[in-house]
């Protein structure tokens, strides 16, 4: 049985640059892959950090500020559902993913919540 998992996509200034020509090669691997194994579900990539809100609700009131976020020193690019059998499996498949060389990816199982 397969598992649900969320990848996030990160950017991070330690990742190898890669060319648009490469990028799109790997990425293109990636997605023939996972299309032919039934891995790949919702996914896309998210607007830069000058087009983002942060919300926070304290003592009742929302709190909503723009980004960027100078505090952050990777960003959120992307994400991507993707079932595999285990984690391990997710993490293999996921290191061929062009974010994987030239950023990071973060793998988290989605569970379901007690009262469902």
């Amino acid at each position: 049985m397969s598992n649900r998992y969320l990848v996030i996509h990160m950017t991070e200034s330690t990742g190898e640059p890669l060319s648009r020509d490469e990028d799109q090669r790997l990425l293109g691997e990636w997605f023939e892959e996972g299309q032919a194994a039934g891995r790949l579900h919702d996914g896309a990539p998210v607007a830069s950090p000058e087009s983002a809100k942060s919300v926070a609700v304290r003592d009742g009131k929302a709190l909503v500020t723009d980004g960027p976020f100078p505090e952050f020193k990777e960003w959120f690019a992307g994400y991507d559902i993707i079932t595999a059998d285990s984690i391990d499996e997710a993490a293999a498949y996921m290191s061929k993913h062009p974010t994987a060389v030239n950023g990071r990816v973060y793998i988290l199982p989605v569970v379901k919540l007690p009262w469902d």
